[in-house]
């Protein structure tokens, strides 16, 4: 090779080698390969690292179960793409389509005549033995009239370069928003060179899907509506589901957003329910429909098939496409094709043994050792046996298990994968190869099947390897088709939109959605409060329980102990203990009151709503869980405990900022500032009470300004007090400033006036939710006489005014709590029963 780049490049002859070909870089990777000799390694080092912090601003995530790294695993995905020529694409993509269309005509005809099984093409068994094949849709006919609406393909290149068929993907194939993410970063790292080398563009593919489904839908002339049906979170791939929601335009929604009634579909959102004419589905089979399919899916909507039988609903895929995610499936497949379509399978499968067949069982024993070995059903194992990887005893006793079982078996050849160049940034060796199998796309459109110009490579995580899988440390790689003429422009995100296009505000905001943007301004205010509350108690610990200032202490102490943070021994007790259970109440996620606890129940909020989430929301919750981490570290230091307290109050702080200047004000984001509103009012009120209540029990005076000054901290409005009154603290001018003033963001007032304000418009719309009751409350506050609190006034009177105003407020923090239950009835509850709530508490 004459590339000093790649000097050290190790080129395997036994296999073929993406980049190398004749000892020599592949005609279509010249000019990539010449432009990373001219950018240099450093500069690939730096484009690299510009990757890596790409995935982790846009959040990309690969969830993987029992990850110590948890929920927010980052994406990996090489700097190098994967690149396939004009000609060679052409003839990928002609036999994609066609096995898509093929499989498509197979759903349709297993669910129907089922002429495939009566000619014997296809064994009963690989039918009714397959737990993917549902008896209950049996006789359905899809809207639209096509089953397969996204397909995947599993490829693998064999050493002599033809592409072979290793697995079909028909049930919710996953990987095309990765494609698409990996797509945009890789682009950006080497845009010139994008450019140059006339990369086909992956947006004309997914505006194919969506004309598809658009046109597919049934309606009686209304404008479809298309949703992402998702099982949530926990799911490996949801930021795929998030991504793809936002790129096509679709709501993303889980089982319980949407309700069937009088067999049609409808999502729920805060503004009534919506007819859903199109579901895209990346929930399996199954678990679709726990009244027809899966009694035990809790993720499903119960009476879907119902609405698909009816044919008042399209599912995309339908929904029993699963049937034909078997390993043995593709041997059957040639002859098949003949019978449906007429043609010959464009591209080969595998070759492939089921040893359900006597005289293929006969050729997987007599060659056991040269093969590979799969269960015939996917989910009944996911063990892969290499022949060449056991010894002789155990040989013998797979052949005795495939003997005893024979239908559960399939034996196929073994492919030595390609290998593909990775960027190894600090190695030795810059390029390594590695084993690598790309996953293709096809999607059905108006015009029939498109395929995508492009697809998600996987490249194994070490060498010799034969295995590709994600969840075991591979990796991903965008994958360029160069074109041999003119580059389509198009993207999906600069659609022409005219006057009759324009949108006001979004009409299909899920309740579910809604209720997480309400408790996650919620969640936000409490964990702020919490906060606020632990670092003002510790701060005072730290001074000790000197006798002029322990009544004040106690105060705090009391107030965080009316609030769960700690016990109520620990307000008089030593300050060892008030101090343990200050830590506990901040790191640990048990203590049910505490900031950890929160902070949990907020960041799943923001999870529940992150596609209507800006991305700073996301890294300042992702940077702030991080933080508690590593104070978890260092739990017995104070100095660093407060440290963190003062950067999780930052972040709440950021997070209100957010909310202010990021987000549209739509209705979820009215109903978030009305969530933050009400939970201010309940801890400001409650806190106000229970100071009240302890104030009147001081005997110095010392004490009690301190107290009062400890409160205005506590409340973040000491600053607002100095400039306004430049004097010592007061009881009558703090209280009066944190209930009365308008204008103080920390008073009842200013909650009061900011929630009415969103309140009332729902009330015109709608009954009452219980705005009246609140100002009522509130009015007993505006009569309260607030010259009892003078400084002048009789001790005892001072005190009855205490409690009475103490106890005005607590009526006021129960009328917003109420309202806030008004609220979750009129928004987030459309239907009685098993609805899943988010963790209003």
């Amino acid at each position: 090779m004459t590339h000093p780049f790649l000097a050290h490049y190790p080129y395997r002859p036994d296999s073929y080698d993406e980049l190398i070909g004749d000892k020599d870089v592949r005609p279509h990777w010249q000019a990539f390969v010449d432009h990373i000799e001219e950018t240099g390694t450093d500069t690939l080092r730096a484009r690299s690292a510009q990757l890596e912090r790409g995935i982790q601003q846009n959040g990309v995530t690969y969830n993987v179960y029992a990850d110590p790294r948890g929920a927010g695993r980052p994406w990996s995905l090489d700097l190098l793409p994967l690149i396939l020529p004009a000609d060679e694409w052409r003839g990928i993509a002609t036999a994609i389509a066609q096995r898509a269309r093929l499989l498509d005509t197979l759903l349709g005809d297993l669910y129907g005549p089922q002429t495939t099984l009566e000619k014997g093409l296809l064994p009963t068994e690989l039918v009714y033995g397959h737990k993917g094949f549902l008896w209950p849709c049996q006789g359905i006919r899809p809207a639209g009239g096509h089953y397969l609406h996204l397909y995947a393909a599993d490829l693998a290149r064999s050493p002599d370069g033809r592409w072979w068929v290793i697995a079909d993907r028909t049930q919710a194939p996953s990987g095309a928003g990765y494609a698409l993410e990996n797509r945009l970063l890789v682009s950006r790292a080497f845009p010139d060179l994008f450019r140059d080398m006339q990369v086909h563009t992956l947006a004309g593919f997914f505006r194919g899907l969506q004309r598809a489904l658009a046109a597919q839908a049934p309606g009686d002339g209304e404008p479809p509506l298309t949703v992402l049906l998702t099982p949530g979170p926990f799911n490996e791939t949801y930021f795929e589901h998030v991504y793809l929601a936002r790129y096509l335009g679709f709501p993303l929604v889980e089982g319980q957003d949407l309700t069937v009634r009088d067999d049609t579909v409808f999502l729920k959102t805060v503004s009534g329910l919506k007819r859903v004419h199109a579901i895209l589905r990346r929930l399996d089979d199954d678990f679709c429909d726990p009244v027809e399919l899966r009694a035990d899916s809790a993720l499903g909507v119960p009476g879907l098939l119902g609405a698909v039988r009816a044919g008042k609903v399209l599912v995309a895929n339908a929904l029993g496409s699963g049937l034909l995610e078997s390993a043995a499936l593709p041997g059957f497949l040639p002859g098949i094709c003949r019978h449906l379509l007429g043609e010959e399978l464009a591209m080969p499968s595998v070759a492939t043994w089921w040893c359900g067949e006597a005289p293929a069982r006969a050729e997987v024993l007599d060659n056991l050792r040269n093969l590979v070995l799969k269960p015939t059903f996917p989910g009944r194992s996911s063990e892969v046996l290499f022949g060449d990887r056991l010894a002789e005893d155990q040989l013998d006793a797979l052949a005795a298990r495939i003997e005893a079982h024979p239908t559960e078996f399939v034996a196929q050849e073994l492919v030595k994968l390609s290998r593909a160049p990775v960027w190894a940034g600090g190695h030795r060796r810059k390029l390594r190869p590695r084993a690598m199998g790309l996953r293709v796309y096809a999607a059905i459109t108006p015009e029939g099947y498109s395929v995508l110009p492009g697809g998600l490579a996987r490249v194994a995580g070490v060498d010799n390897t034969r295995i590709l899988t994600l969840q075991k440390g591979g990796s991903s790689k965008d994958t360029w088709v160069l074109s041999d003429g003119p580059v389509s422009t198009f993207s999906l995100r600069k659609a022409v939109i005219g006057v009759d296009d324009l949108i006001g505000e979004t009409g299909t905001l899920s309740s579910r959605l809604a209720e997480n943007l309400f408790w996650f301004g919620r969640y936000s205010e409490r964990c702020d409060a919490v906060a606020r509350l632990a670092r003002l108690a510790l701060t005072r610990l730290s001074e000790g329980r000197r006798t002029e200032r322990a009544g004040a202490l106690a105060v705090m102490l009391e107030l965080a102990a009316g609030a769960g943070l700690i016990d109520e021994e620990a307000v008089e007790g030593p300050v060892v203990k008030a101090e343990l259970d200050l830590f506990r109440a901040v790191l640990d996620r048990r203590a049910d009151h505490g900031l950890a606890a929160n902070l949990q129940r907020l960041s799943w909020c923001a999870t529940q709503a992150r596609e209507h989430l800006s991305l700073d929301h996301w890294h300042a919750l992702k940077r702030l869980s991080a933080e508690i981490e590593a104070c978890r570290d260092r739990a017995s230091d104070v100095s660093a405990l407060l440290e963190f307290l003062d950067e999780a109050l930052t972040t709440f702080v950021s997070l209100s900022g957010f909310a202010m200047d990021t987000m549209t004000r739509d209705m979820g984001w009215r109903l978030h500032i009305i969530g933050r509103r009400l939970e201010r009012l309940d801890n400001l009120a409650g806190t106000l009470a229970r100071f009240l209540r302890r104030y009147t029990g001081l005997d110095s005076p010392l004490n009690r300004e301190l107290a009062i000054e400890a409160l205005l901290e506590l409340c973040d409005s000491v600053i607002t007090y100095r400039t306004r009154y430049r004097a010592q603290p007061e009881l009558l001018p703090a209280i009066h400033l944190l209930t009365m003033d308008e204008a103080n963001p920390h008073a009842l007032a200013f909650q009061l006036r900011m929630a009415g304000n969103y309140l009332s418009r729902f009330e015109k719309s709608g009954s009452p939710l219980g705005l009246a009751e609140l100002e009522q409350a509130f009015a007993g506050l505006q009569v309260f006489p607030w010259k009892r609190l003078e400084a002048s006034t009789p001790e005892a009177d001072r005190h009855a005014a205490c409690v009475l105003l103490a106890t005005r407020l607590e009526a006021l923090a129960d009328a917003g709590r109420q309202l806030s239950d008004r609220l979750a009835m009129r928004f987030f509850s459309h239907v009685g029963g098993n609805r899943q709530a988010t963790f209003a508490a």
